[in-house]
């Protein structure tokens, strides 16, 4: 049986337990949003933050969260002191992130970002949490055997990214063997209509500004350059179990429609709804009924019109490095994100141009094939050890990698 349920076959209890690791990120903040407009559904076990002590302890005071952590072992005072006269236990550095993820709550939303979230994941799928998945790393630099584990642990995944969560509702109309293929939409970001050499010399400020969603510094220069979308193909094909000829990506400005599934009559079923991160969350949150959701209410009519465009792999090759990746596989996804988070560090700190983002992703993963080191990951460490290696050897090529025109 699939970790990623595509029937409704459980029943919400009446108050839910929840857990939320990246509790003061955007993920966090949205799902907290909707935490807060159903007190009496949700009781909160567990909270985290990176190194926001105040905006965590503030969290753990509204929701009486029983536990709380922040990955920052230095700042466990601090947090104590936040805290102080409140029965919330307090926990710091990354076993305590963990020990949030081990304690006992029915839904886990899963937003801590980068490597440092498989570790807290794998805690929550382990005992056989529901788990809300706003982690890419999980399944870009550890899918195979992070949804092995969950299948193993009988725990439930919930994609919580815009996509996948359109693609998990679409499915549900349809049997495995009745697929034919997945249909990922991308915004095109704010350089979707830009020449080559025009996205070669972007400017930070200009690579910021998305025209729909309000999200990350991150993973807003990765929709920029379509690394995001890269990595969201890989995500699925690691949480539906399919093949890259399976899934395909669909330029669509509006972002109205955020993924489709046509099935072996050639229906296309898809998932609609405003840009708003709270309406995949609420459906996890929900999951399997439906909660009322704060996003604004769909009007077509007001729209007008919806387009589309086939994605352009010459001026944004990052999408094409993903799908390469994924056929390679035996690590190279996990290449591919460590050399990427590596590239764009650097474009933020103005040391390559942003068209460089993608040719330094291109030649470590070239460099990591010619070595010699692909093998199947099978654990943690494994992929951990993997980002880490392949992060070195990004740094490694980065001068020479900041001296090449495009």
């Amino acid at each position: 049986m699939s970790a990623v349920p595509l029937r409704n076959n459980k029943t919400a209890p009446a108050v839910r337990s929840v857990t939320v690791l990246g509790a003061t990120g955007s993920i966090g903040d949205s799902t907290m949003d909707l935490l807060r407009a159903s007190k009496d559904r949700y009781r909160v076990e567990a909270l985290t933050a990176n190194t926001n002590v105040q905006a965590l302890a503030n969290l753990a005071r509204e929701f009486g969260a029983r536990y709380v952590a922040v990955a920052d072992p230095a700042r466990l005072s601090e947090l104590k002191d936040a805290l102080a006269g409140t029965r919330t236990e307090c926990g710091a550095g990354e076993s305590a992130v963990i020990e949030a993820a081990a304690r006992p709550a029915d839904w886990v939303m899963a937003a801590v970002s980068g490597a440092a979230g498989l570790k807290p994941a794998l805690a929550a799928v382990d005992r056989g949490a529901t788990v809300a998945l706003a982690n890419k790393e999980c399944l870009v630099c550890a899918g195979d055997f992070f949804m092995q584990r969950a299948t193993q642990a009988g725990a439930c995944i919930l994609p919580a990214d815009s996509e996948h969560n359109a693609l998990f509702q679409a499915l549900s109309s349809g049997n495995r063997e009745e697929l034919v293929r997945v249909i990922i939409t991308a915004s095109g970001g704010p350089f979707r209509t830009w020449s080559s050499a025009d996205i070669e010399q972007a400017t930070l400020a200009q690579a910021l500004k998305h025209p729909n969603w309000s999200m990350g510094q991150k993973i807003t220069i990765d929709s920029a350059s379509m690394m995001n979308k890269g990595l969201e193909v890989i995500e699925a094909a690691c949480l539906f179990g399919l093949a890259a000829e399976e899934i395909d990506v669909l330029v669509h400005p509006q972002s109205i429609i955020h993924g489709m599934v046509e099935f072996s009559d050639r229906s296309v079923v898809a998932q609609l709804g405003a840009p708003d991160m709270r309406t995949p969350i609420a459906h996890c949150l929900g999951w399997p009924d439906r909660i009322v959701g704060p996003a604004a209410k769909l009007d077509l009519a007001k729209i007008g019109q919806l387009t589309f465009e086939a994605p352009d792999f010459a001026r944004f090759p990052g999408l094409r490095l993903a799908y390469e990746a994924l056929r390679t596989g035996r690590g190279a996804t996990t290449v591919y994100n460590a050399a990427n988070e590596v590239a764009v560090a650097a474009f933020i700190a103005g040391k390559i141009r942003f068209g460089a983002i993608a040719r330094l992703v291109e030649a470590t993963l070239e460099a990591w094939i010619r070595s010699g080191n692909l093998a199947p990951l099978s654990s943690a460490d494994d992929a951990i050890a993997v980002d880490h290696r392949a992060r070195n050897k990004a740094v490694t090529l980065l001068p020479q990698i900041a001296l090449k025109a495009s």
